[in-house]
């Protein structure tokens, strides 16, 4: 659906320093109906990525390719694609509600049908009662919230959002990983920036890592954790009113278990040991 095809990116702030590489070569494709986590520490290179992908920003060189079924001319590519960017603008002197009947109105969403989107998504995201307040009193939560609204209520095909969950309190995170599900189960395709690595691994089926403007990884979250996984397995069995745990590996897994059987042991569960995301991309980075 969007390939980066070898893009670079290099900023000089001011004449004496030199160049600083923000982007180096970097390649990736996000194909349609994935929701792709792009993980990198503050300062790897997300924001200047996004920021070319929106053409916010012009490359040093490389491309930024769309599929047709986004468009065929350049306006219908940037109406399919809704943005989020982590410091997102909301005009402060404007209620909730005439902020995105603003919003509404560019897409040109019909009056009636806004109505009924603007009920739907702040009754979902929880600002419902504030939708006539001014925004310049809502909290930065709330704010994210109605600009998480603004990206997407004229249902794009593709979202892009920069670290939309920090800032966030621990239920608006939640708040917002559900929807995320929900729009891609919905065929939305979803491209979310974040250096919180456990958000990624609990949502994404894909994940975008880069470090220092480089592409290090590109793939499945799950083949990544298989490939960093060793042969141990966690075995839980009862012990008398306790749960007792042992570790056994692949080759003598078999032979262990059949013991534990013959014992009379009353086997409750047996899970293959699997490292984290996080801990493979420090080890990654280290």
């Amino acid at each position: 659906m969007i390939e980066f095809k070898n893009i670079s990116k290099s900023f000089q702030y001011n004449f004496w320093d030199k160049k600083f590489k923000a982007l180096d070569n970097v390649s990736f494709n996000i194909n349609e109906g994935e929701l792709v986590g792009f993980l990198g520490a503050n300062g790897a290179g997300k924001t200047t990525l996004i920021k070319i992908l929106m053409e916010f920003s012009r490359q040093d060189s490389g491309d930024v390719i769309f599929s047709r079924t986004m468009g065929n001319t350049p306006e219908k590519i940037k109406s399919s694609i809704g943005y989020l960017p982590e410091k997102a603008y909301l005009y402060q002197h404007l209620t909730g509600k005439e902020f995105l009947e603003y919003t509404g109105a560019l897409y040109g969403i019909p009056k009636n049908e806004l109505k009924e989107l603007i009920a739907k998504w702040t009754d979902r995201m929880a600002i419902g009662y504030a939708i006539d307040r001014r925004i310049h009193g809502y909290s930065k939560g709330m704010q994210q919230r109605l600009g998480f609204i603004s990206s997407l209520i004229h249902r794009p095909k593709v979202l892009i959002l920069d670290e939309p969950l920090s800032g966030l309190d621990p239920l608006g995170r939640r708040d917002f990983k559900n929807i995320l599900k929900e729009l891609n189960n919905e065929g939305i395709t979803i491209f979310f920036s974040s250096h919180i690595v456990p958000d990624v691994e609990e949502i994404c089926n894909k994940v975008i890592f880069i470090e220092k403007g480089k592409l290090i990884y590109e793939g499945s979250i799950d083949e990544l954790v298989i490939k960093n996984s060793n042969d141990l397995y966690s075995v839980k069995y009862l012990s008398g009113e306790k749960i007792e745990t042992i570790q056994v590996n692949e080759a003598d897994k078999r032979e262990v278990l059949t013991e534990m059987l013959k014992n009379g042991l009353n086997i409750v569960e047996i899970e293959k040991e699997k490292p984290r995301l996080e801990e493979i991309i420090y080890k990654i980075k280290s």
